[in-house]
């Protein structure tokens, strides 16, 4: 009986239903148990936080009797007439001849703004693109320094990176910019960006140090043979190959500093992170608040997987890994 239902366990049709089955049952299960929390949801007040209408207003300077002549707009007063400028974005909310009093509305115009959460949003894809640029550049700075034939450089990138990957984040991200980024007088948002690309830097270093080391060294003599110096024997040969081996942890890396990004907010830097946060402070909804949060990190995320292994594929079909 048991090798009978065997083929059925490994079906991939059968599989796939029982793990979507499983993640209904368990989705079930939250959404019960936050029930008997007796929780107010409140989705509705959640667009206004991606995009919200903003409304401007044009007001009267004094109080007065409204002339419309020639599509322009006279306020004449008791002892003053102004020509008041209206910018064709704006609709008027007042006819010729009505009477006006002091800060009352004349014309108004409405446009769509972008919310705190697709604000925070851009915050988090600058400073995970700055980080991630400066985390490959020493990265990879530091790999060929561990890899070198002179001794002091070897000594100092493998100095940097037991410091760098034996303290947490956090604590990094507090030290240099309370101390480093005060002397040289750096802004939060950059004083951020760099303690990301200070950390994953040397996590970067130690996967591309492993991946071109990996490399047959049949590959340097053949170089050799072939009049190239250790330059173009790096570039055209090794790296190439090493980069293929490497792409699926870079790729992980990747995806850890941008998550790993949400530390930031802890130096008041208005990431989606600390967004959340204040919305969260504001509306009192914390379940809706942080599972969109939750649900735009994941965006970034998947996209960053999907766009490696699209590259991982194609690299396989040029000439394979």
């Amino acid at each position: 009986m048991a090798k009978e239902k065997l083929p059925l366990l490994h079906n991939k049709a059968f599989g796939h239903f029982v793990a979507v089955a499983f993640y209904v049952v368990l989705g079930y299960m939250l959404f019960s148990a936050a029930s008997n929390m007796n929780y107010i949801w409140k989705w509705t007040s959640v667009p206004k936080y991606f995009a919200y209408e903003k409304i401007e207003t044009l007001e009267a300077p004094f109080d007065g009797t409204i002339h419309i002549v020639d599509s322009k707009l006279m306020l004449q007063g008791k002892d003053d007439s102004k020509e008041i400028a209206i910018d064709k974005a704006f609709t008027l909310s007042v006819k010729n001849g009505d009477s006006v009093y002091e800060n009352d509305t004349i014309a108004q115009k409405s446009s769509m703004q972008a919310g705190p959460l697709l604000e925070g949003l851009m915050v988090t894809l600058q400073i995970s693109g700055l980080s991630a640029i400066l985390a490959f550049s020493i990265g990879f700075l530091l790999a060929m320094m561990r890899i070198s034939n002179y001794q002091f450089l070897k000594d100092i990138a493998t100095v940097y990176i037991a410091i760098i990957r034996g303290t947490p984040l956090l604590v990094q991200i507090f030290i240099f910019y309370f101390i480093i980024a005060t002397i040289f007088e750096l802004e939060r948002f950059l004083a951020g960006a760099i303690s990301l690309g200070l950390f994953f830097g040397a996590y970067i270093a130690e996967v591309l140090r492993g991946a071109i080391q990996s490399i047959d060294k049949g590959q340097y003599e053949a170089a050799k043979s072939l009049g190239m110096n250790y330059i173009q024997t790096m570039v055209y040969i090794v790296m190439p190959q090493a980069l293929k081996r490497a792409l699926p942890t870079l790729v992980g890396e990747m995806i850890a500093l941008v998550k790993d990004s949400s530390l930031v907010s802890v130096i008041s830097i208005t990431d989606l992170t600390k967004v959340g946060r204040e919305i969260v402070a504001n509306t009192f909804s914390p379940f809706e608040t942080w599972l969109i949060i939750a649900a735009m990190y994941f965006g970034i995320t998947f996209l960053l997987s999907a766009l490696g292994h699209n590259i991982e594929m194609k690299m396989k079909k040029q000439g394979g890994m």
